[in-house]
């Protein structure tokens, strides 16, 4: 039996479905946070489930779209399965290899794809144009296209993000920022939404988005069940800002000194560097120097103004 199922038949949710879950979980377990009226409401169907592409290719990091999907498999409005309808849409019907080599066969192509209300891009590899081109078309009637970590620089090659704001994993922000300077890059944010659009930091923000998600189309209760169901104790859905760890550039970590491009940490003593202003910046990999010193003064700028 599937845990749903078994989730579904217990005698306990039947108790659960019956009392607002803000009176299950105690008042110590919830941050404080802008009550549930003041949420960017979304209407969902009088019938019927909430389609929900995850647009995926090789490369695609499991965490990023696994987490979500199991977000949306498991939300229960009023105690009543099958909310959502998540599927996968890829450029072909090719099976595609995603992170640590694990093997999907996608459910659809961006042929034949049942148009979705939400969709869900994690880090993959580059896109093509015609992927470009269904993700254009698709998310002119989504109510939420969403990214997940650097899933973000899909969605800024678009163009959809030009003029807005949006996040990416914190060892993106630099990149990010100076290749797609139209877009505003916020740092320490579990995720951001501008309009229709909406992207989450890395990995495991994805989580927190889909439950944001939930809570707009549901309501507070409906979300804070699914993340109890799931077990998930993180909090980061309620607050937007609550990435603020990853909000100022470190240049050290445990006394080894990070690339200047991705943050990874790196030994002094082998790494590539570069001299600029006099100071020494060093890098994980000679295509990261190179991507420093291609254009060093509007890096430090970004760096220096984190």
């Amino acid at each position: 039996m599937k845990r749903r199922d078994l989730l579904r038949n217990s005698t306990a949710l039947g108790l659960i479905g019956a009392l607002p879950f803000s009176e299950i979980v105690s008042a110590a377990q919830t941050p404080a946070v802008a009550p549930d009226a003041a949420i960017n409401k979304l209407k969902p169907p009088a019938s019927g489930e909430i389609p929900v592409a995850f647009l995926i290719s090789d490369g695609a990091v499991v965490i990023d779209f696994c987490g979500p999907w199991e977000v949306f498999c498991n939300v229960m409005p009023n105690g009543n399965m099958g909310a959502f309808r998540p599927y996968t849409v890829a450029p072909t019907s090719k099976p595609i290899t995603a992170s640590g080599g694990m093997k999907i066969v996608p459910e659809y192509t961006i042929e034949n794809a049942p148009p979705p209300k939400v969709i869900v891009i994690p880090a993959q590899s580059d896109p093509s144009e015609a992927v470009l081109a269904w993700l254009r078309k698709a998310s002119k009637t989504t109510d939420v296209t969403m990214s997940v970590c650097t899933g973000a620089y899909l969605l800024a090659k678009t163009g959809l993000l030009s003029g807005k704001s949006a996040t990416t994993h914190h060892s993106s922000y630099v990149d990010l920022a100076l290749k797609f300077p139209d877009i505003h890059v916020k740092r320490g944010a579990r995720f951001v939404e501008d309009g229709n659009l909406a992207s989450a930091g890395g990995l495991s923000s994805g989580i927190d988005l889909a439950l944001r998600v939930v809570e707009r189309y549901y309501g507070r209760d409906a979300a804070t069940q699914t993340a109890f169901d799931m077990e998930y104790q993180g909090r980061g859905w309620m607050d937007a800002n609550s990435n603020s760890a990853y909000a100022k550039v470190r240049t050290t970590a445990n006394g080894h000194p990070l690339c200047v491009v991705c943050a990874m940490a790196v030994d002094a003593a082998r790494a590539p560097t570069s001299v600029y202003k006099s100071t020494t910046y060093y890098f994980c990999s000679p295509q990261h120097k190179g991507v420093f010193d291609a254009a060093p003064e509007e890096f430090v700028a970004l760096v220096d103004n984190a």
